[in-house]
């Protein structure tokens, strides 16, 4: 009975051996498949961040511009140029004499006529000269007198044999000797009489003092130049004058007698009427413009010499024209340029030709359209065909684009 238990035993024994061993093997296997569902969870995550990586560096990449259209302008109007009023006629004044300013009699501001009296200088150096002077004319007059006296008594005594010929010869040299000093000594009193005069400073022309350099005691040096002291600065203001850089394309409508007025922040409600006078007849190279003068009649003394004033010059404008920006224009040795960004986000460099510069804004006459997205503040490494991201800028509503007192637009 023993023997057969111990033998049903270690059957039941041997039975379980393989079944224990192969679920130790299930075991390592499932282990294995876990580490390479683990791994390759791994390298998908890895991968996914490399790849989110390399996304995000390329984005970074492209460089992110803001950009806006273009600024339509009214299809006609004026043409509209900025300008800085100038005097009709201005001019320093310097003394000719020196000494100490003795007086003045009219401060800036004072509206003066021809010829008159706007200061005094005291110059006495200048006074004992001329004494001088005309005591060294009387001293010559008298020897001149007694050679003259001397001369016609020998042409007498020759006549009788009483003197020779080469005494009267020296007496007629010595008489035409003495007048020429006469003559001499009457100039250097007339240059003095005139040097004198000019301790008198008169207003060259009529106007209005807008400088005013010297005070009581002041010392004077005469003339223009090295220590000499502009005393006054005196400026014709009725007409006054508007110079104007016209644009190379509207040239050719600018002519002698063209209406014009003036349009001034200070009087909103006012338009100061003139006219074209004259123009340079020629087309600056530097700027490509034509210089321009306007006259404007100023009876009023409203206009003020250095004032800024738009030039509305009668002349109608016409064709597409837009505005944009200058901080949207792009310098370039070859010449202006802009930068328009197409649908397929690609930088492009067009060329510019410029009309009107009204300071905030620059006319465009060629070169955009309307419907072109151009970049703000490019940079200067921006060129032909480079990949960007666009952002847009918000823009005022367009129609009142005519500029304003200022030289800017209103939007």
């Amino acid at each position: 009975m023993t023997t057969e238990g111990n033998t049903q035993f270690e059957s039941a024994y041997e039975d379980r051996a393989p079944r224990r061993g192969s679920r130790l093997f299930l075991l390592l296997v499932g282990v294995v498949i876990l580490l390479v569902i683990a791994g390759a969870f791994t390298l998908l995550e890895r991968r996914s961040q490399y790849q989110a990586l390399a996304n995000e560096t390329e984005k970074l990449a492209v460089p992110t511009v803001s950009v806006i259209h273009p600024v339509a302008e009214p299809g006609q109007e004026d043409l509209v140029l900025p300008s800085t009023l100038q005097a009709y006629v201005e001019s320093p004044i310097y003394a000719r004499t020196s000494g100490y300013l003795k007086t003045w009699y009219h401060d800036i501001g004072s509206r003066v006529q021809k010829g008159e009296l706007l200061a005094d200088i005291d110059a006495p150096e200048v006074d004992q000269q001329l004494s001088q002077a005309r005591a060294e004319l009387n001293t010559s007059q008298a020897n001149s007198d007694l050679s003259k006296i001397t001369a016609t008594r020998y042409e007498e005594l020759i006549k009788t044999d009483g003197v020779s010929k080469q005494e009267v010869d020296n007496a007629a040299g010595d008489y035409a000797a003495k007048k020429a000093t006469v003559q001499s000594s009457e100039a250097n009193v007339r240059r003095l009489e005139e040097l004198e005069s000019f301790k008198h400073i008169y207003a060259p022309f009529s106007g209005v003092i807008t400088r005013r350099n010297i005070d009581i005691g002041n010392l004077i040096n005469a003339g223009n130049g090295g220590t000499a002291q502009e005393l006054f600065f005196l400026a014709q203001t009725d007409p006054i004058r508007a110079y104007v850089s016209v644009p190379e394309v509207y040239a050719s409508a600018i002519r002698p007698g063209l209406g014009a007025f003036l349009e001034l922040t200070q009087y909103p409600s006012e338009r100061f009427h003139g006219k074209v006078v004259r123009t340079a007849d020629a087309i600056d190279l530097a700027s490509r413009t034509l210089n321009t003068e306007v006259d404007v009649p100023n009876h009023a003394a409203q206009l003020l010499p250095g004032g800024y004033a738009q030039v509305h010059l009668l002349v109608k404008v016409t064709g597409a024209r837009l505005q944009v920006p200058v901080n949207a224009l792009l310098f370039r040795s070859e010449g202006l340029r802009a930068v328009v960004v197409d649908a397929d986000h690609k930088t492009h460099l067009r060329p510019l030709t410029i009309g009107r510069d009204y300071g905030t804004t620059l006319e465009v006459l060629q070169g955009l359209n309307a419907g072109d997205w151009i970049v703000l503040n490019p940079a200067d490494s921006l060129e032909e065909g480079i990949k960007v991201n666009v952002k847009q800028v918000a823009q005022a509503p367009q129609g009142n684009n005519e500029p304003n007192g200022n030289g800017e637009q209103k939007q």
